[in-house]
């Protein structure tokens, strides 16, 4: 049996040609910060902070998906890599937005200064 070897030279292109507009996107945003996105707050936050958020998902979920051949598995492994993965990124932004209006509140709230 011959298996003929094949090429991904032009996968890895894919990839990083993605990876790399993504990434224009997020710098290029961030250094414009337009302000119909910066000043408009979304569920706590600026619609900004939950652009950043989203095209960070999609960059580390696009590099599990093909640096780590996800996408060649059975779906059951897959769901179970990647909703884990979702569930915990969802969670940690949770707890990071209730956190940070917390302290914002305390802050706001009391004499005590903002020396930081």
């Amino acid at each position: 049996m011959s298996h003929a070897h094949e090429s991904n030279i032009s996968r890895i292109w894919k990839v990083f040609f993605l990876l790399s507009a993504v990434t224009i996107v997020e710098v290029a945003l961030g250094i414009v910060k337009p302000e119909s996105l910066h000043m408009t707050n979304f569920l706590g936050m600026n619609l900004l902070n939950w652009i950043f958020i989203t095209l960070t998902i999609y960059k580390a979920y696009y590099i599990v998906w093909a640096f780590m051949h996800m996408e060649g598995e059975t779906t059951a492994l897959r769901r179970a890599v990647v909703w884990t993965v979702i569930f915990l990124i969802i969670y940690l932004v949770f707890i990071l937005l209730v956190e940070a209006n917390y302290i914002y509140g305390v802050f706001k709230n009391s004499t005590i200064k903002w020396n930081f």
